[in-house]
Parts: C-alpha cells; structure tokens; sequence
C-alpha cells in the first residue's frame, strides 16, 4: 500500500507500507534510490510494518524544487516530517547502505525520537570511517574459490589501483551478493536506473557530513543499536562495521555468515531471525 505525505517545504513523499504491528521506518541506500530493491526485507513484514520510504526525487517521491535539498544533513528534516506525520513519539529507523548516514544523522540530532536503530551493511561516511583498498581486496579474497572470482578480481584490483576502466565497475557486482545466481542477477539490473543520479551527487556534498560532531553525539546516544556486517561484503566489510559499531554506548554488532550486501537475499531465514528479534525486544 502507498501513502504520501508532505515535507517541511511541501515536496510530496511516499513510502510503501507492508505488514502489521508498529512501524519500522526504513530509509534505502543508493544513495537517492527507490526502497523498491529493499523488497520485503527477507519476511520481515511478518513482524512487524514497514514503512519503505522512496527519497525526494526518487521512486514515487517528487522532485523538490530546491536541489540543493538532496544534501545528506538536510534529508533529516524529511524523517523527521515523517514521525509528525505517524504521530509518533518515537520511531525505529531500519537503514541500508547509504541510507545508514541518514538514520545516523538523524539519531545525533534526534536522539529522543528514536527507539531503536538497525543499520544493515551500512555506509560510514558520516562518522568518517573508510574502508582500504587492502581491506577490500582482502574480503574479496574470500571468494577466490567462485569460477567467476578471477575476472571480478582483476577488475577489483584496477579499481583500488585508481586504473579503473569504465566496464570495471560492472564487472565487480558478483563481490556484492553472497551467491551470484540468477536471482542475485536479476536483483542487480533492477536496480539500474532507478537512482536519482543528480540527487546522487549532492547526497555527499560539502557540508553534508561532520564526522567529529556526529560521533560526539552518538556517544551520548542511548538507544539500542544493532549494526549487522555481510561476512564477505566488499562494501562494508565487517571490520568497518565493527568500528562503527564502537562508537555506540548500546551496539550489538552482527555478522551474517556468506552474505554480501545484501544480507535478506542471501540467507532471509538468517536475516530475518536477527533483525526481526532485535526489533520486537521489550
């Protein structure tokens, strides 16, 4: 089910509703992209609703008029028109990808309006923690054994080299799924095109992150926080997500044995279990 409502400058948003019970808001990654590739999080409907939110300018959400809204920081402002909207007191923020830096920057700023926060294989550029080229090459080493391995890694090594050839970037998707099978195939080419790229470019521009701030504030954040890592995520491998995780008074850190990342796809029975107990915990 589609339901819309209104930002704090008018611009029209929509987010898809599936399930029963309280909401989870869950922001998509991309950056700027529509939450259809979140499908139904591996079942997680069957515990509680979710609350699929399409970004300004992405999915079914209209363009605002004023792009320089697209900035990460500013995108606080639509979450937060979103819990008005609910009548919420609080919300639990589920956040993927790129999608991460929002939920946290809406936690620093928001803290009292959050009741738990579940970043799945999340981006950090928020709190300014990178991954190497080393720790890449390194998680990717991991699947040497796939027949698809020496192609992708050769692309791999070009990539964190800075010698990237334009088709390079394709030949690494096998790296982000658990198991490069038909319906990891297809989960990929539906993604293409679906990303504002316009609203891409500004999502990270000057401005938009202060990493010291952000990790002050989320010192003092005192809500339940469950950061869950892909074991062979070339994205986010685990040892960046254990490195946010530390910067959480109350952080569980997770890591789904054999997920990329996209951890639902690869093991939903795994993924559901751990996310769905976090969210439903008294």
């Amino acid at each position: 089910m589609l339901q819309t409502y209104s930002a704090h400058d008018g611009t029209t948003l929509a987010y898809r509703v599936s399930g029963a019970g309280d909401p989870v808001v869950c922001l998509p990654g991309g950056p700027m992209q529509s939450a259809d590739y979140l499908g139904e999080l591996g079942g997680l409907p069957a515990y509680r609703r979710l609350l699929m939110l399409d970004p300004r300018g992405a999915g079914r959400s209209a363009a605002p008029q004023d792009v320089s809204s697209y900035r990460c920081d500013r995108l606080v402002d639509d979450v937060e028109a979103l819990r008005e909207h609910l009548g919420a007191d609080r919300i639990d923020l589920l956040a993927h990808c790129a999608g991460a830096n929002l939920a946290t920057l809406y936690a620093a700023r928001h803290p009292g309006r959050v009741r738990r926060l579940a970043l799945i294989t999340p981006s950090t550029r928020a709190v300014g923690i990178e991954a190497t080229g080393e720790s890449r090459l390194a998680t990717a080493r991991l699947r040497r054994d796939e027949p698809w391995f020496g192609d992708a890694f050769a692309a791999l090594e070009a990539i964190v080299a800075g010698a990237a050839a334009a088709d390079d970037w394709k030949r690494v998707d096998p790296f982000f799924y658990g198991r490069w099978d038909a319906a990891a195939r297809a989960h990929q080419a539906a993604q293409e095109g679906r990303r504002n790229e316009e609203a891409a470019a500004v999502f990270g521009a000057p401005g938009a992150f202060d990493p010291p701030a952000t990790r002050a504030a989320l010192g003092a954040f005192t809500a339940p926080v469950l950061l869950l890592a892909g074991e062979v995520d070339l994205n986010t491998p685990p040892g960046v997500v254990a490195e946010f995780a530390a910067l959480f008074p109350h952080a569980e850190f997770v890591v789904q044995p054999g997920a990329g990342h996209f951890p639902w796809l690869d093991d939903a029975r795994r993924f559901t279990t751990t996310t769905a107990e976090f969210l439903t915990r008294p």
